[in-house]
């Protein structure tokens, strides 16, 4: 549980810092601060996937809530308007916790008021209900004013002459439907009640947009006002399907046992890992009858890059092996000329196949998945092939020039196009182009071939097993013979034509991090410590060092400020997760590293109670202090954390388990006479 007590939520400044946020399985949620202050497009009561896991919508962006308790009125919300934030609830909030969902404690009016919201699993519903603690409530009212934004997520509501107003009306049940082409949006409630307004309240302002140089003001609209008297609890359900208050008891019965069902194999794990699996579940969404992975909330959709190197520490350390299957299919089935989709776009258009990386992260997963599960026959019926099929496609060429030169190296890129996971583009700039041969894409296809070749044997394809070491011999040793920087002692990040790009970047550390390295021990601890000296920090790596001339420290400002900035020394925390991975297979995970690497995840651990309540960020700046930024909640960030925790096991053993162990046959044949 993360409790606020009253002496932070009073705090403006610090308070509408700390988000929450609820999903529903399909991708849509709800979300705002701990004072109900929507500093964010993005917060609102009901952001509703209403083409699951995408076309997500602000619904009901928030209730304006207003007690009447002996003879006085006191406003419980607080909004931003120009100059001014009015009303200020947040005064009388004393406390906030996640206990699951959201629990706000009002003191106020000589009465302690108790709010909670909830989604419910599977459905574009959230409940929110009140409920007095202590107190006479005799005569007391609650006031509830939905305030309704029906806009695509990413842009803003303003006032407009074709709004439709018209409430339609039912015993315990209101609707309304403000757009023809929009879902009707249900009120199921048990107020005494319900009185038809239709009044635009303006000028809302979200600094959080403000700071990012983007629009930061909207108008939304209030269709009714229902009125409660707080005898009991006081409920309303906003949802795009028709339901009776009633339902709420079994809804909430219902969600609080499958959220204990997500930790109940866990009796022994920390807190860290109790946290950070109930947080995995927010990620992971339904895509037709198949799961998929949403990267990050509150603005991502799933990405292909984010949900293989997502996916083993989202589902396999907790066994969620029928969601890791589930996954795997929907992209094998995606999968296009060789390579994986990097995007399903939100409005549901075709796949976006502009990745290099994707498809090969596919390969760990796949390889993850059999290793922690022991499902070989499911990557026999539905992966083998189609891994299979794309290194037939990476060797005879794919999109954006991908293919696999004469030496063994997959080569990539073309102007104006970004296809590594370093892919800001700001206008026709691309930030960081990285055409030709990036380091990380290296470490995947040694690995992927390596893997490829387990397979076959496990598989008695012994042709396609010799096939695929040979090639891996071959991608070693052209690895090793040009993409090592003698005088700097770590590995190049990009080899082209011209001279190797000596930057010092986070790309380097796969070589060691992945389960088939190519680099010797000596190598492999130069990269660690080239890597831990230049670039770590109590948050996760840099992606360029502090001494580079491009080396930008704070990630701030409009879009093409912070794009620029992104990949050129912001901290991300995902990786974090292959660099402490990297430090205990180099220091042979004796006890000893693996309590160092402990005490590596206290940041983050700490990092728990800041930004996205339970979550971890997209990033953070390079510069001390690591302010968060970008997403509140990122996939890869809590799934690499998930899989170092799951790598450090009991603390009394000193072996640390590993998803699988490389077979006796598997090292990779001599390499060919150049």
């Amino acid at each position: 549980m993360i409790r606020f007590a009253h002496d932070v939520c009073t705090k403006l400044e610090l308070a509408s810092s700390k988000e929450w946020l609820e999903t529903n399985g399909l991708g849509g949620f709800a979300s705002s601060t701990i004072i109900g202050l929507n500093t964010r497009r993005y917060h609102g009561l009901l952001v509703a996937a209403v083409q699951p896991p995408v076309g997500r919508m602000v619904l009901l962006a928030k209730l304006e809530e207003t007690l009447h308790c002996n003879g006085q009125t006191y406003d419980l919300g607080a909004n931003r308007y120009p100059g001014v934030v009015h009303p200020r609830g947040f005064e009388f909030l004393r406390e906030f916790r996640l206990d699951p969902w959201p629990v706000f404690v009002y003191s106020v009016g000589g009465l302690e008021i108790v709010k909670r919201v909830f989604m419910v699993h599977g459905e574009n519903t959230t409940v929110i209900q009140y409920e007095v603690a202590s107190g006479d409530a005799n005569g007391a009212e609650l006031e509830l004013r939905p305030l309704l934004a029906f806009r695509d997520y990413h842009s803003m509501a303003h006032a407009n002459s074709g709004l439709n107003s018209v409430v339609r009306q039912e015993p315990g049940l209101a609707s309304i439907q403000p757009y023809p082409d929009q879902p009707r949006l249900y009120f199921a409630h048990n107020a005494a009640a319900v009185e038809t307004t239709g009044d635009w309240y303006r000028n809302f302002e979200y600094e959080v947009e403000q700071q990012r140089g983007l629009d930061f003001q909207e108008d939304l609209f209030q269709p009714c006002v229902l009125r409660f008297p707080l005898q009991g609890v006081a409920t309303l359900i906003a949802s795009t399907e028709r339901c009776e208050v009633t339902a709420a008891r079994g809804f909430a019965s219902r969600e609080l046992e499958r959220r204990r069902q997500l930790t109940a194999h866990l009796p022994a794990a920390s807190e860290l890992v109790k946290t950070l699996t109930a947080a995995a579940d927010q990620y992971i969404v339904s895509r037709g009858e198949e799961k998929t992975v949403i990267a990050g909330y509150h603005w991502f959709s799933d990405w292909g890059r984010d949900t293989m190197i997502a996916l083993p520490g989202l589902t396999l350390p907790a066994g969620r092996y029928d969601v890791a299957r589930s996954v795997l299919r929907t992209f094998a089935q995606a999968a296009n000329q060789g390579m994986l989709p990097n995007r399903f776009p939100d409005a549901g258009e075709q796949p976006e196949y502009n990745t290099v990386d994707a498809t090969l992260w596919f390969f760990e997963a796949a390889r993850a998945y059999a290793a922690a599960s022991n499902d070989f026959d499911f990557v026999r019926k539905h992966l083998y092939s189609a891994l299979t099929e794309i290194v037939g496609w990476h060797v005879r060429g794919t999109r954006y020039n991908i293919r696999v030169d004469s030496g063994g190296l997959v080569n990539a890129g073309e102007a104006g196009v970004q296809l590594t996971w370093m892919d800001a583009k700001v206008g026709d700039w691309v930030v960081t182009p990285r055409r030709g041969k990036p380091v990380e894409i290296q470490a995947l296809w040694y690995n992927a071939l390596m893997t490829m070749g387990d397979f076959a044997q496990r598989f008695g394809d012994t042709q396609a097993e010799k096939r695929f070491r040979t090639m891996a011999a071959l991608t070693h040793w052209s690895f090793n013979r040009i993409f090592w920087n003698e005088e700097g002692n770590y590995l190049y990040d990009v080899v082209d034509e011209g001279p190797p790009d000596a930057a010092i970047r986070p790309n380097q550390i796969f070589a060691v991090s992945l389960r088939h390295g190519m680099l010797s021990r000596e190598r492999a601890l130069a990269v660690v410590e080239n890597v831990r000296q230049h670039l770590l920090t109590p948050y996760g790596l840099r992606t360029l060092a502090p001494s580079d001339p491009a080396y930008r420290g704070r990630y701030q400002g409009g879009p093409a400020e912070r794009d620029g900035t992104y990949h050129q020394g912001t901290v991300w925390p995902w990786l974090i997760g292959p660099f402490l991975m990297s430090y205990l297979k180099v220091n042979e995970s004796n006890k000893q590293s693996r309590q160092q690497v402990r005490q590596r995840l206290l940041s983050l651990e700490a990092h728990l109670l800041d930004a996205g309540l339970a979550h971890i960020s997209e990033i953070f700046d390079g510069d001390v202090p690591q302010r968060p930024a970008g997403c509140i909640a990122q996939a890869w960030s809590v799934a690499e954390v998930l899989r170092v925790c799951a790598a450090l096991g009991d603390e009394s053993s000193e072996a640390v388990p590993v998803f699988g162990r490389r077979s006796a046959s598997a090292s990779p044949p001599e390499p060919p006479t150049p």
